[in-house]
């Protein structure tokens, strides 16, 4: 994504409880002579901030032009991970446009090449099953907590049901008790006034 020189970008990720996720970036900043972006930005880092759903700062760091972070959630949630340059420029004079690459992988531990490529095949057999152990353990963290997610909208929901019936009844009652009202006081007057 393109982002101003002093400009915050946010993105918002769901994330269960107990998940690490790992965020690599690279910063490209514009370059007015040659109209296209460097291939590095020297000199320019990035301020990294992590808040929680509760709205707890879990990471806030600065790093370089490219960099890796990682934080692991201790809250199920939707975890706001937002990007700052920075620069040092005044906002008038800080124009150049940035061109950021980001990736975010949740709940994901990566192979050590190294280790697959070792001449002993036990190891290598041993190291990937206990890599596709953590994958089975990260997606049924997944899965509960996207039940979690499923029951909380559905006890929503059947709440939403149970007010719009009882304000359904409730304004039923009292459009019947104001046409008896009506009808009472209407009935009053023609007796009052002698014409019934």
């Amino acid at each position: 994504f393109h982002s101003g020189e002093r400009e915050e970008k946010c993105i918002i990720e769901d994330v269960p409880s107990d998940t690490l996720v790992i965020g690599n970036y690279k910063v490209q900043r514009w370059d007015i002579h040659k109209q296209d972006f460097l291939e590095s930005a020297p000199g320019l880092g990035m301020f990294v901030t992590v808040t929680t759903p509760t709205a707890e700062v879990l990471l806030s760091k600065l790093y370089g032009p490219q960099g890796t972070f990682s934080f692991t959630s201790y809250l199920s949630g939707e975890h706001i991970i937002c990007l700052q340059s920075n620069s040092t420029r005044f906002v008038a004079f800080a124009g150049s446009k940035l061109r950021i690459h980001l990736d975010i992988r949740v709940g994901e531990h990566f192979l050590d090449e190294s280790v697959v490529q070792a001449k002993d095949k036990v190891n290598e057999v041993n190291f990937r099953l206990e890599h596709l152990i953590e994958q089975i353990h990260h997606i049924s963290k997944e899965q509960n907590y996207e039940r979690e997610r499923e029951e909380k909208f559905r006890k929503t929901s059947e709440e939403t049901n149970s007010n719009i019936l009882w304000w359904a009844i409730v304004q039923t009652l009292i459009l019947i008790s104001i046409g008896i009202w009506q009808i009472k006081s209407l009935r009053d007057f023609f007796i009052s006034k002698k014409l019934v």
